[in-house]
């Protein structure tokens, strides 16, 4: 592999146009990603069509870009608005506005700056380290292995999802009913199309990937046409923003940890960085010797700690994807349909048949990071200025793109409608308090899993026992039952302490 990375680390370099495209993902995911409303799931549900035409590096490169960018852009609007961002930077704004208020904007921004890059550099490591002795692993995996991983990530994400777990197992399975519209190879025939020609090749991924996460998003941004922008009416100073590395350097265990938690948060199929930027600020508070001061603005670890979980839990929601073809988060779910897009099938036959490929993707991720840190330097100013454009004109621009890129895929007004349709059911899934990504993770891992039990059940004769005499088909059926008993568990608990407390 370090051939390969050697390799492509060359190749970006002798190349401009690839070092454009990773800048230009950069600066447009730093300015969405600022912007409330407009998270990285939307930027990448915008560009992926776009990059149909494209190669894969140049393609790669920009959807890194943004990737990189706009979970990191979260921060600003966190800081300077009190809104955050994107939803990974949402325990950022309970001391980054605090601080900004004292007149000390730019220390604030400092801070989660310099904290994003160092958890993202890291996780990069752990990516480049991670991933490859893991896809070693999984090329020992079978059918049974690969369906039970399925499962274990369906009822993870059941489980870790806000509200009933019962409606995100419904929501997925029936993700799973939609992927089955059109022809099956494996079945020889066509199954659910209702006479309808249209469904005869299935429901496209990608207009339902936007429709269903940006589509909802641009409605219920409908909401903030015409209010008024409170924005911190405080001057930005780059020298007191380059000072706050020294700060960040200063708590610099709070980092590590933080950054931990982020990378294990991101392996973790379906949780993504809004997370592990809770849990970090949350474990940061419970280590501190003055959790009194969380939420006053004074302390450089209440803002560093959930900026490095944020940004480290990208590295990590990258390693299922490239060896398991298992998403990390939303965002993740956007590259993998990038990747499937181009002829790219993720797993761990991609490292064996593909390692340039992977190589690139690991480069790609540092590149972007460190356009991350100039642009921040240099554009800080001006993206905080973005912030007040009118809502209605983000809202418009974005919608006519959704359409657009949903058309030129197949130049077929049925994906346009596709777009619609789950622009409309996500809508309805938000208002009845549904998770939407086991939807879009059911109509992608359907086919997979159906695949895998048919499989399973040829080469085992019909019989269900390798599943549990398997060791990582058991194992991962182990690990299933423990994410389904923890939540549980938990629950049960905090129930019977505020019984005990009531009581007295």
């Amino acid at each position: 592999m370090s051939d390969f990375i050697l390799a492509a680390l060359q190749s970006l370099m002798s190349d401009p146009v690839l070092l454009l495209m990773i800048a230009g993902g950069v600066a447009a995911g730093l300015v969405i990603g600022s912007i409330p409303g407009l998270t990285s799931t939307m930027a990448l549900a915008l560009l992926v069509p776009l990059t149909f035409s494209m190669e894969f590096e140049p393609a790669i490169g920009l959807l890194m870009g943004v990737y990189c960018g706009a979970i990191s852009g979260g921060l600003v609007g966190a800081i300077v608005l009190n809104i955050p961002g994107t939803p990974a930077a949402a325990a950022t704004c309970l001391d980054g506005y605090p601080m900004a208020r004292k007149g000390q904007l730019s220390r604030a921004l400092g801070l989660g700056v310099y904290a994003s890059m160092i958890g993202g550099v890291i996780s990069g490591l752990a990516l480049v380290f991670i991933a490859p002795a893991l896809s070693k692993i999984a090329l020992q995996f079978g059918p049974w292995e690969y369906f039970t991983i399925v499962i274990f990530t369906f009822l993870t994400i059941a489980s870790l999802s806000e509200g009933d777990t019962l409606k995100a197992v419904a929501v997925a399975m029936f993700g799973v009913c939609l992927s089955m519209i059109g022809y099956s190879s494996g079945v020889g025939e066509s199954r659910f199309t209702f006479g309808i020609n249209a469904f005869e090749g299935g429901l496209n991924v990608l207009p339902a990937l936007v429709g269903a996460f940006a589509l909802p998003q641009l409605i219920l941004d409908t909401d903030r046409i015409g209010a008024t922008v409170n924005r911190l009416d405080a001057r930005f100073r780059l020298p007191e923003f380059m000072r706050a590395f020294v700060e960040v350097l200063s708590v610099k265990w709070a980092v590590l940890r933080s950054t931990i938690i982020g990378i294990l948060i991101g392996i973790l199929p379906g949780v993504g960085p809004g997370l592990s930027n809770l849990l970090a600020y949350s474990q940061a508070r419970s280590a501190s010797r003055t959790p009194e001061k969380f939420g006053t603005g004074e302390l450089p670890e209440a803002i560093v700690s959930p900026e490095a979980a944020n940004n480290a839990s990208m590295g990590g929601a990258l390693i299922p994807m490239l060896t398991l073809g298992i998403p990390g988060d939303a965002s993740t779910l956007m590259l993998l349909s990038a990747l499937m897009l181009h002829n790219v099938e993720p797993g761990p036959l991609l490292f064996v048949m593909n390692g340039n490929y992977v190589a690139f993707i690991f480069v790609a991720f540092f590149v972007a990071f460190a356009f991350c840190t100039v642009f921040y330097h240099l554009l800080i100013g001006t993206i905080i200025r973005v912030l007040t454009v009118p809502t209605q004109y983000i809202v418009s621009v974005i919608f006519v793109l959704c359409v657009i890129g949903s058309y030129v895929l197949n130049n077929r007004m049925f994906d346009v409608y596709t777009l619609l349709a789950f622009g409309l059911l996500g809508y309805g899934l938000r208002l009845a308090r549904f998770p939407i990504l086991p939807l879009i993770l059911g109509l992608i891992l359907g086919p997979m899993a159906e695949e895998q039990l048919r499989l399973a059940l040829e080469y085992g004769r019909g019989s269900y026992l390798p599943f549990v005499t398997r060791p990582f088909s058991a194992a991962i059926l182990g690990l299933t039952l423990l994410s389904l008993l923890v939540p549980l568990v938990t629950h049960l608990r905090a129930r019977r302490k505020s019984l005990h407390t009531e009581g007295n």
